[in-house]
């Protein structure tokens, strides 16, 4: 597996009120397979999971993907890493499905022949062949993820990143979409507020304002983070 590092990496923005911490200089190594991250919104878990392919870029520290630094080789990371969104809408750009893996192959199948034929092994991989010709915009929005995460994975990236691939989906595309990222090859991070999808992941990190509250097993990471929620006190509106 590939080792993400967090080297004393941090996200700091400025704001009419001050410098705002985003997320605070965390050190980490991650070589598991399989990596959740949960917390509340607004904690910082979708900035951390974007700082591993440079979309979002540490202001302090640095991120490693297999010793190269994400900041300085943003392209050449972004090729080993793919990143799939939370609304697949900014992903899924092209008109019909097999145009839209074709324009994920663009780089690495110089023939449009080519180009096509693997575009159509892909969508067959991942139960959508019958939906090549078919506009993107007819689609549900479990196939709409789907086509999103083949996209991705047509290039074959060491390493995928999902930011809260379900939070759209109804429960039979969500858990169509777990099995499809429990079952990849590539290392996963996954960001996700479903406990459920979570506890199939080999390491879990917590976060909370900011910071990594809790690193560990899935099964105490959840524990963890269940009970920091049961004593958060409840904000009238």
């Amino acid at each position: 597996m590939p080792t993400l590092t967090f080297d004393g990496a941090g996200v700091t923005v400025p704001t009419p009120a001050g410098d705002k911490v985003i997320l605070e200089p965390t050190t980490l190594e991650l070589t598991e397979r399989r990596i959740g991250v949960i917390g509340a919104n607004g904690s910082g878990k979708s900035t951390l999971a974007r700082m591993v392919n440079g979309l979002v870029t540490a202001t302090t520290g640095r991120v490693l993907v297999d010793g190269v630094d994400v900041a300085a080789h943003a392209a050449r990371v972004r090729r080993r890493v793919g990143f799939v969104f939370t609304d697949p809408a900014a992903q899924v750009v092209m008109p019909t499905c097999v145009e839209d893996v074709e324009l994920s192959l663009r780089r690495h199948v110089e023939r449009a022949v080519e180009r096509r034929a693997q575009a159509l092994e892909v969508l067959d991989r991942y139960g959508l062949r019958d939906l090549a010709d078919t506009s993107v915009h007819s689609l549900s929005g479990g196939q709409r993820q789907l086509l999103a995460l083949a996209g991705v994975l047509a290039t074959e990236p060491a390493v995928v990143v999902a930011d809260e691939p379900t939070t759209l989906l109804d429960l039979a595309n969500t858990r169509r979409i777990g099995e499809v990222l429990h079952g990849l090859d590539q290392q996963l991070v996954l960001v996700t507020h479903d406990l459920d999808l979570v506890r199939g992941c080999d390491r879990v990190l917590v976060v909370e304002d900011g910071r990594i509250r809790f690193d560990g097993a899935a099964h105490e990471a959840v524990a963890d983070y269940v009970a920091s929620v049961e004593h958060t006190p409840v904000v009238a509106p």
